[in-house]
């Protein structure tokens, strides 16, 4: 009789440990066998005009602008591009758009239209922050890093002169505490001009595009089925300035920013890829959004 209820006891345990170790992989997602780009809507950037971009009203399909966050699930690990302009843990879903309103501290005043958290999205692709490999941020301003302490545990890859800015002390443009515990992350530090192999097999690429910022960078995706994309950052806010040539003039160095986009167009016509312009309104509503992926 003992030896029937020791013997229950253990299968009850065993049991036990199987489920759990089922509950637990649900939520741990499997790498692909090829590489995939997630797309996640972080909301429109609300602007009534695009003077600061040196364009016109009239000359603008539409003022507002896209803010863009993505995921690139390769087989050998993870990489977030981007993490939005608000923290998820700042305002409260309701199903419909949430327009907030604040100043940042360098007492600039902004307007987001946010409908859903980050990390929602993340979690619909089958992933949790702590489960990716690498963050890289296309640059330092606010509308790309909201997010970025929910990534602290990945490895950090960034450009010395973008890093140093970072933790300079600065608020320009730009909100330290939304990246505050990416000092304590593991970090790769990367040269000014340098391009980076993330998983060393030519298929995503974070290249030099300096300007914007002194260490804005873009990145590069050789997709097997969509192609070859370049995720642009802020090379180009609107499609208008790449058609018109409008350099904005508040970039950190206007210059630099004509040199990065003609050296663009150069890659562009030598690889064949296609330029995805990150804050393009009308061409991000048209892009497939997670749990969708291209691939």
């Amino acid at each position: 009789m003992a030896t029937c209820k020791t013997h229950s006891k253990r299968l009850v345990l065993i049991l036990g440990i199987a489920i759990l170790a089922a509950s637990t992989t649900t939520f741990i997602a499997a790498l692909p066998p090829s590489l995939r780009l997630y797309v996640f809507d972080c909301g429109i950037l609300n602007y009534t005009s695009a003077d600061a971009y040196q364009l016109k009203k009239n000359e603008v399909g539409n003022t507002d602008m896209s803010i863009a966050c993505f995921l690139v699930a390769h087989p050998k690990g993870t990489l977030m591009w981007d993490v939005g302009a608000i923290r998820d843990d700042s305002w409260k879903p309701t199903g419909a758009p949430v327009r907030l309103h604040f100043a940042l501290p360098d007492l600039t005043e902004r307007d987001v239209t946010v409908t859903k958290p980050l990390k929602a999205q993340l979690a619909e692709a089958g992933y949790r922050p702590n489960e990716i490999t690498f963050l890289a941020l296309s640059h330092y301003h606010w509308d790309h890093i909201a997010n970025a302490n929910d990534f602290a545990g990945a490895t950090w890859i960034a450009r010395k002169s973008e890093h140093d800015i970072m933790f300079s002390g600065s608020t320009e443009r730009t909100i330290p505490a939304n990246y505050s515990k990416l000092a304590k992350s593991k970090t790769v530090i990367i040269n000014k001009d340098d391009d980076y192999d993330v998983f060393g097999d030519g298929k995503v690429i974070l290249k030099s595009a300096p300007g914007h910022t002194p260490g804005h960078q873009v990145l590069f995706l050789d997709l097997p089925k969509t192609g070859k994309v370049v995720l642009g950052g802020d090379l180009f806010h609107y499609p208008e300035e790449r058609t018109l040539n409008r350099i904005p003039p508040r970039d950190y160095n206007p210059q630099q920013t004509a040199a990065s986009r003609a050296a663009l167009e150069t890659f562009l016509k030598s690889s064949g890829a296609a330029l995805w312009i990150q804050h393009d309104i009308t061409a991000f509503a048209k892009l497939k959004k997670s749990p969708a992926f291209y691939e």
